[in-house]
């Protein structure tokens, strides 16, 4: 789907310090927080270059959140334990972490447990995350009935704005 940008008309301010009283109250939103939301996988390199760029550009902190999905074990087959995905997981978000710090940007990461999409959300809220930064894996519209998307679950449910980031290769398959 894709929207348009309505123009909006610009109406100076009164001279007064003061806005007039149909005015909505916007406060200005900074970015705080940057949450890079990831499976840590080769699929989320473009999100994870994109996240690190933007904190380290905005002066942010990056927040490293990657879900462990139990219900993976059951649908892989393999001999693996949670304990093991989990280890996996915060092994590779120490890689970011520490690129995102040879940047000169705070950086830390989070291992969650559950649905994706679910907890992906919770994550943000609880640490307060001012933008959430999640790569897509480019399925086409099959693929997201048959399986979901993460990335269109974070779009629909969270507070605070996502920035999806297309792989290098879903990126070629569009042109």
């Amino acid at each position: 789907m894709v929207g348009r940008c309505d123009r909006s008309v610009v109406t100076p301010l009164p001279t007064s310090a003061e806005p007039p009283r149909d005015a909505p109250r916007r406060a200005a939103r900074s970015i705080g927080v940057v949450m890079l939301a990831t499976d840590l996988g080769p699929a989320s390199a473009a999100a994870t270059e994109q996240a690190i760029e933007i904190a380290a550009r905005l002066g942010a902190r990056l927040l490293v959140t990657s879900v462990v999905d139990p219900g993976t074990l059951k649908r892989d087959g393999t001999d693996r334990r949670i304990d093991q995905l989990r280890e996996g997981r915060e092994a590779a978000a120490q890689d970011v972490v520490q690129r995102s710090r040879e940047r000169g940007t705070d950086a830390a990461f989070l291992v969650w447990e559950g649905d994706p999409g679910e907890a992906i959300v919770n994550a943000a809220e609880a640490e307060e995350a001012d933008l959430i930064v999640v790569g897509s894996h480019g399925r086409g519209p099959v693929g997201r009935f048959l399986v979901g998307s993460v990335s269109d679950y974070v779009v629909r449910n969270a507070r605070c704005p996502v920035l999806v980031v297309r792989g290098e290769a879903e990126t070629r398959r569009l042109s």
